[in-house]
């Protein structure tokens, strides 16, 4: 069985948890919300994607780790050109030796604005 780790975020409205953790394995997902009001931030890709990243790293921390503990990356955004600004916020964020990362595009994510989400896996210590 699974622990959900409390990361201080606002919840969602869905039915789902935002951090899990069995042993030392941490599953992440994050969207670009503000972490206190739980509205999308607004701005561009690289707005959001530093919002979305800076949420995992609460997340992650929440667990016990740090960004450095993430070995792989799922990325979703819903327009192909926004893959250069997400790169280079990513970039800026995440440090050699980058996580394993697929990147996909999607027709929507279901939030209203939200342009970019990431799904994210740990291995702590």
């Amino acid at each position: 069985m699974f622990s959900k780790i409390e990361t201080g975020i606002a919840p969602s409205s869905s039915p789902v948890a935002d951090v899990v953790r069995v042993g030392q394995q941490v599953w992440l997902v994050a969207i670009a919300e503000d972490p206190v009001t739980g509205e999308i931030v607004p701005g561009g890709i690289e707005a959001q994607t530093r919002r979305v990243i800076e949420n995992l790293q609460i997340a992650i921390t929440a667990a016990g780790g740090t960004l450095a503990d993430i070995v792989q990356v799922q990325v979703f955004l819903i327009d192909r050109a926004d893959a250069r600004g997400m790169n280079a916020v990513y970039g800026e964020l995440f440090k050699p030796p980058y996580p394993v990362r697929a990147t996909v595009v999607v027709k929507e994510l279901l939030a209203d604005g939200l342009r970019v989400e990431m799904l994210a896996t740990a291995v702590l210590g």
